[in-house]
């Protein structure tokens, strides 16, 4: 009986810490707005590699010559790791053009969907936002 105890009694534990990492981990609907595209171009001012997300954060001039600071969510630093980018990739100062979706609370937080550097290289960072119509794979 003490063997069935213990084995429910683990398996409860393990169901409670599946909802708790599922509930934290979110879809692209949950946070971003497929319908608040945005094209940002600025310059990187801080990297975050961290889990569950990584983050560029951007500094973007706006249409009155204001610099407004935007967090832009890519993938895990593990996936990011394992496909060659690391903090070294991505250089605070670096320019770049990102193509995504802002978050839908109309914060300034996009989900990257195309990131490209200003001499036309394309980052890799592996957001959660759906791909371009004519780019499904």
């Amino acid at each position: 009986m003490r063997v069935r105890s213990v084995t429910v009694a683990t398996a409860g534990l393990v169901f409670a810490l599946g909802a708790l990492v599922a509930e934290g981990h979110h879809a692209f609907a949950t946070e971003f707005d497929v319908a608040r595209p945005v094209t940002l171009k600025g310059k990187v001012a801080k990297l975050e590699l961290i889990n569950p997300h990584s983050w560029i954060h951007v500094d973007v001039v706006d249409e009155s010559g204001k610099t407004v600071r935007w967090m832009v969510e890519g993938g895990s630093p593990n996936a990011l790791v394992r496909r060659g980018v690391t903090k070294a990739s991505i250089p605070v100062g670096s320019e770049l053009v990102i193509v995504g979706y802002q978050a839908r609370d109309g914060a300034n937080r996009a989900v990257g969907r195309d990131i490209t550097f200003a001499d036309g290289r394309e980052l890799f960072f592996e957001g959660s936002a759906p791909p371009a119509a004519g780019n499904a794979q």
